[in-house]
């Protein structure tokens, strides 16, 4: 039955397309720009909600609003704690536990603080927001850090600061939120202290028990595999709005719990998983962020004023600084690790939903106060979001924890070919590793002083051993070409597939040995194999690099080495690019120009 629409109300359909294309469009238009993807999608829904007043949710979707941000909250911070495997802690994890079991309560006090006195809040309202902030937002810090490209240690303490304490920021804004309730009804303190202990206890019974229930189901075969996603999501669900029934709120640490558990498992299916629950976090993150955007209204952003204005200053440069350096008092942590950490606390989706949600509650309390908290917490997330978005690498690489220049190239198989091709690339400033479970295959690369990892690049060892956010390209040539195919194939998620290279495989142009497009990396080397490229190399061809200029075209540089195959570019402005099938060499004034050629006496 059709629903009647009021004078310039959106059909939900309309809204639902809407929010997508303003959502994945600003995340998109993000990537290519390389700017905050948040900023953009703040500014969408500004845009489409107070500024032209295309889009009121209030008004489109009404008492739905609620219930969407709760749902798409406790879906992202389960992918959240889905990537706390407790293994890749290692170095950092002293650092970690100080920052949550230090530096939450006292992030807490020192927001609190500064809500008060520098934004002008009440005590109530400033002690629940303030325990909303402790959150410095995992879908805010991931987008960052793969831009910033900074060492390890330190890219491990944000990102588990920020995963460990989006539940622990909720649930201290849960803790301030019940003591308000007791001042402003006739519960007893006694009794919002029961009912708090007894919401946790149900919240962790309930997501260890479901992440228990399910990984014996899908390790036993109980659920088939294309059901394995659906069954996630019903019991996602299902725990979290047992646990909010609970306790209100308590299902953000249930949900949690759940993902943590599942990420420590072994579970087989749990890279498909995780992949699919990244996925559907980027549109959820997309689409909250419109829709939070969309609700704000010209009378809530007449709020922010010079006071506004203080206390974001005070929440960057006195709070957030002042909690991370206590927290790490005594700790391994190197001191230029700890100044990154204490400058950087982005926050996200969680702080700007959570804070709407218990703005409307205190709201209804007869705290007037409470109506700034949705747009403080917008302006916090954009300064915050702006700031380290443009900052965070520059102050790496001034503190030496930034990966420099050209993001570097793993070279899987070690031979004659891949030593020559790293000492090429390693001469122009490119970082590369080269990486192989056969000590022999590396003698070469060592040899050469290039850096060498023994061990399969796809292992554990790898994943916790590797600086991998200082390399952006994979290139798979060792003898197997299976396994070349199961390199690229595993790690085109990580790098992108238009990141990962391999060489030709035998007969792939047989029918019977061609495989689909989704298995493998792209093609470099032109027509030669493994098997070619070892024959050329034993008769003396190397990888060399050659700079192009106006007086010294490709054309000129292909007519006097016809043989040569071109492998890679490095242009004037230091972007590397491999040639393909699909890209060929472009040249240019300023290019270094990476190929495969034989020894010089018979280039000709």
């Amino acid at each position: 039955m059709a629903v009647e629409q009021q004078a310039g109300e959106l059909a939900p359909v309309m809204v639902f397309a809407l929010v997508g294309a303003l959502g994945v469009g600003a995340q998109w238009l993000a990537w290519r720009l390389r700017m905050p993807a948040i900023v953009l999608m703040l500014l969408a829904g500004l845009a489409v909600g107070p500024g032209l007043g295309l889009f009121d949710p209030a008004r489109d979707i009404g008492p739905l609003m609620a219930p969407m941000v709760a749902i798409a909250v406790a879906i992202i911070l389960f992918e959240g704690g889905l990537t706390l495997n407790l293994q890749s802690l290692r170095g950092a994890a002293e650092g970690v536990w100080r920052l949550v079991i230090i530096g939450a309560p006292l992030g807490w006090l020192g927001s609190t603080l500064a809500l008060h006195y520098a934004a002008g809040l009440e005590w109530p309202v400033a002690a629940v927001f303030g325990g909303i902030m402790i959150v410095t937002g995992p879908t805010v810090i991931a987008p960052l850090l793969r831009q910033a490209r900074l060492a390890r240690r330190p890219a491990q303490l944000l990102q588990w600061e920020a995963i460990v304490n989006d539940p622990v920021g909720a649930l201290a804004a849960v803790l301030a939120f019940e003591v308000v309730l007791v001042m402003a009804a006739s519960e007893t303190a006694g009794g919002a202290a029961l009912s708090m202990a007894w919401g946790i206890v149900v919240a962790l019974v309930l997501g260890l028990g479901a992440g228990w229930g399910l990984v014996r189901a899908f390790t036993a075969g109980h659920v088939p595999e294309f059901m394995k996603v659906p069954v996630l999501f019903a019991v996602l669900l299902g725990v979290f709005a047992l646990s909010d029934t609970v306790l209100h709120e308590s299902g953000l640490l249930t949900v949690t719990v759940m993902g943590v558990y599942m990420a420590n498992t072994d579970l087989p299916s749990y890279a498909e998983l995780r992949r699919f629950k990244e996925h559907a976090t980027v549109l959820l993150v997309s689409g909250v962020f419109i829709l939070l955007a969309a609700s704000m209204n010209m009378e809530a952003l007449a709020l922010l004023d010079a006071r506004a204005a203080v206390f974001v200053v005070v929440t960057i440069l006195l709070v957030r600084p002042v909690t991370v350096m206590v927290s790490l008092v005594g700790t391994k942590v190197a001191m230029n690790e700890r100044l990154l950490v204490a400058f950087t606390g982005p926050r996200g989706v969680v702080l700007v939903a959570v804070a709407g949600l218990f703005g409307e509650r205190l709201v209804a309390l007869g705290f007037e106060d409470a109506a700034r908290l949705t747009p403080l917490a917008f302006a916090l997330v954009a300064a915050t979001v702006v700031l380290h978005g443009f900052s965070l690498r520059p102050m790496g690489q001034l503190l030496g924890l930034a990966g420099q220049g050209v993001p570097g190239v793993i070279i899987v198989g070690g031979s004659q070919f891949s030593a020559s091709l790293g000492k090429a690339l390693s001469e122009l400033e490119v970082p590369v590793l080269i990486s192989d479970p056969n000590r022999t295959h590396l003698r070469t690369a060592r040899e050469a002083g290039l850096r060498t990892f023994f061990g399969d690049i796809l292992s554990e060892a790898a994943e916790h051993g590797v600086e991998i956010v200082n390399f952006g390209r994979v290139l798979a040539v060792t003898d197997n070409d299976a396994y070349n195919t199961l390199v690229a194939t595993d790690l085109a998620p990580e790098f992108g597939r238009e990141n990962v290279y391999q060489l030709r495989r035998a007969k792939e142009d047989n029918a019977r040995h061609a495989l689909p497009a989704t298995l493998g990396g792209r093609k470099i080397g032109g027509e030669l194999g493994y098997y070619e490229i070892a024959r050329h190399m034993s008769q003396g061809w190397k990888v060399r690099a050659t700079k192009l200029s106006d007086s010294y075209t490709l054309e000129d540089w292909q007519r006097d080495n016809p043989d040569a195959v071109p492998l890679a570019e490095l242009a004037a402005g230091g972007g590397l690019s491999f040639v393909t099938r699909e890209s060929e060499a472009k040249g240019g004034d300023g290019t270094r120009l990476v190929a495969l050629g034989p020894p010089r006496d018979t280039a000709d």
